[in-house]
């Protein structure tokens, strides 16, 4: 299985993790508690921001959990990686504290619900809310050193090279400097750093190549050194834990020329050591560096000691079966600096792999249960004569015939090559007649053939159009100064008509002036006409020109028109009941009392007895209650409160809004 670490979301800092999380608190749930909203609404508003910080904090937290892979679940490689670069009792130690971090503040979350539903004030209620808030915040701050320790974990992780642990794999190692990481950038795409001291290699790296159409992965391990296992440093257990942990075929490299400061006997001496992770693994000796040092130059006992390595690495990987005369005892020799023999050992190692694969497969249980339901037939020859094939003499004779049949290709040749002659499609059209092939396509707008609309002679008709419009006004020119001829008409109706015709010129005059300058807009009101033509003179003065009566007209408009003279309201008891009556005499001079005085004194004040159970004896001591309200509240409205609930402190410029880096993917 693949592991794709750089998947892992981002982990952010306590501080960062509190200011994001009441963000979103303040931006997802209402934040004005109104004047005059009953207990238990109040209480829903606080107790629904405690419910929604705590899912919020839940599911980030269960989002982090989620992402980071656990330690007993995951391939035994991964896992042992784990516990060598980043100690997997602080790894589980940190997950399991945000773990305990999230089932905490659920515990507050809930309990904190349950005093908020006996909450008997709106500052009660806040103070409740503040103080769940407060503690879910409290118990993440004491969280930053393993937030900040998971979040330089995720980023390591992402760095790790995407190791496949049940794919082809070649396992490169020996100690450093012996040309490991040369022989990976021959044989596969990657481009891994060589350099002429130790320890170049510090991490396990990873190429991909193709053999025999299978995809490869190969993987270059850091140099090991022969020393005890509890003295192996972070990177030397790296190679161990994938020598341990992958089923792939082990190259193991020697440096003939012991250019890389060891002797020969020395990484005779480590392949021994570590002989125990080499068990059933395709194992092969690699002599490296043969253009530095020749193979025949080497002293008999080294060639002895490489040799033996090669018996025994045939031995590790059939347990026990090979011998020294056995091929897989052979010990390869190449140059990874000149590309001697680097492709046949590629090709070496990945067919010992190839076999060892099929036979754990064919010695598995699953390979028992699909054969016993194949069946494969093999055809058996019932004589020995021979039957080859029969063709036929004419078509023999029509095969080495040459056609003369010409094609688009020898055209194509003819007319220019490719790039220049082009096929003309209309040869292949055989639903049409090859006379009309060739005829021109016609051209076709909104569903209309244009060549239907063609005329050639649009000109002359257009003149001959023009000339019977023109005899039709004149004729009917004339029949008009024949109806205006006519004398069946008085002298007075005659006026009247010319009268008539004069104001519907002028109206029609005016609408089109009207209309195109104003856009026909609403008529004004009278105080927008400054000329005053909209008066009862000029309405009684229209309606006489045309012979009409305009007395009901102006006594309508009169009557519906504002007298200028505005009456004074009266506080008198008697105006309701004579309101119809005119009162005959000089009007009484009115006589302000005391009672007059105290109504006049603001519409705060009451008159009225305070009832009972409001704690007031009378209607003084009521109006004074009342006064001070009015003082109270007009000091709340100097400050921009609503009410003496409104604690709303306003930041023009929220730092979490207005600091740090802004995109279109941060909340």
């Amino acid at each position: 299985m693949l592991y794709n670490f750089k998947a892992i979301g981002v982990v952010p800092p306590a501080t960062d993790f509190i200011d994001i999380v009441l963000s979103k608190t303040q931006r997802g749930t209402p934040t004005v508690v109104h004047k005059g909203w009953a207990i238990t609404r109040i209480r829903q508003f606080y107790t629904r921001k405690v419910k929604f910080t705590q899912q919020n904090w839940h599911d980030r937290l269960t989002t982090i959990l989620d992402e980071f892979p656990k330690v007993d679940d995951i391939h035994p490689f991964y896992a042992d990686l784990l516990n060598v670069l980043y100690d997997r009792d602080h790894y589980k130690l940190a997950l399991s504290q945000l773990a305990v971090a999230r089932s905490l503040i659920d515990r507050v979350a809930s309990d904190y619900v349950r005093l908020l539903k006996y909450g008997d004030s709106l500052y009660r209620c806040k103070e409740l809310k503040r103080a769940a808030l407060g503690r879910m915040c409290t118990l993440m701050k004491r969280q930053g050193p393993s937030l900040t320790y998971l979040e330089e974990v995720r980023q390591h992780m992402g760095r790790l090279p995407a190791i496949d642990p049940a794919t082809r794999t070649l396992l490169v190692c020996g100690y450093p400097n012996v040309g490991k990481s040369s022989f990976m950038n021959k044989v596969t795409r990657a481009d891994v750093e060589v350099q002429p001291y130790a320890f170049t290699t510090k991490s396990l790296f990873v190429g991909h190549m193709d053999y025999r159409y299978l995809r490869w992965q190969v993987i270059d391990t850091p140099g090991i050194l022969d020393r005890p296992l509890e003295e192996r440093n972070t990177i030397e257990m790296q190679s161990i834990t994938a020598l341990a942990h992958l089923r792939a075929a082990v190259l193991y490299v020697l440096d003939v020329s012991e250019q890389c400061g060891y002797t020969i006997q020395q990484q005779a001496t480590l392949f021994h050591s570590i002989s125990p992770l080499f068990a059933s693994k395709p194992l092969l000796v690699v002599a490296n560096k043969l253009d530095a040092v020749a193979w025949e130059n080497l002293s008999e006992t080294d060639r002895a000691t490489i040799e033996a390595m090669g018996v025994e690495a045939a031995k590790l990987s059939s347990g026990g079966l090979a011998g020294a005369g056995d091929a897989t005892a052979e010990v390869l020799k190449m140059s990874a600096l000149n590309e001697d023999g680097v492709m046949a050992v590629r090709a070496a190692a990945c067919d010992r792999l190839l076999a060892s694969r099929v036979d754990l497969k064919l010695k598995g249980k699953r390979m028992t249960d699909v054969s016993n339901r194949m069946h494969v037939a093999l055809p058996k020859p019932r004589d020995g004569v021979s039957r080859p094939p029969i063709i036929p003499a004419s078509v023999a004779v029509g095969q080495h015939k040459p056609s003369t049949r010409k094609l688009q290709k020898d055209i194509q040749e003819e007319l220019g090559g490719a790039g220049v002659y082009s096929m003309d499609d209309r040869e292949l059209w055989a639903a049409v007649a090859e006379c009309e092939r060739r005829d021109v396509l016609p051209e076709v707008w909104s569903g209309h053939n244009i060549a239907d609309f063609v005329d050639a002679d649009v000109d002359e008709r257009l003149a001959a159009l023009e000339a019977e419009e023109d005899a039709a006004a004149a004729a009917w020119e004339a029949q008009a100064l024949e109806l205006e001829d006519m004398d069946d008409l008085t002298p007075e109706e005659r006026e009247t008509l010319t009268a008539i015709q004069k104001q519907k010129k002028k109206l029609a005059l005016a609408h089109r002036l009207k209309k195109g300058a104003a856009n026909n807009q609403a008529l004004l009101p009278r105080r927008a006409d400054p000329d005053r033509q909209s008066t009862t003179g000029n309405l009684k003065a229209s309606l006489e020109r045309v012979g009409m009566d305009s007395t009901k007209a102006v006594d309508r408009a009169r009557a519906a028109s504002r007298s200028r003279v505005g009456r004074k309201r009266t506080r008198d008891s008697d105006d309701q009941a004579g309101a119809m009556d005119v009162a005959e005499g000089p009007t009484p001079r009115r006589v302000h009392s005391s009672k007059s005085r105290s109504m006049s004194r603001g519409r705060a004040l009451s008159l009225a007895k305070p009832g009972a159970g409001s704690g007031l004896k009378d209607a003084a001591q009521q109006n004074k209650a009342i006064r001070i309200n009015d003082r109270m509240q007009k000091r709340a409205g100097k400050m921009a409160r609503k009410g003496e609930g409104d604690r709303h402190i306003p930041d023009l410029k929220p730092k979490h809004l207005f600091s740090g880096k802004r995109g279109y993917a941060h909340a």
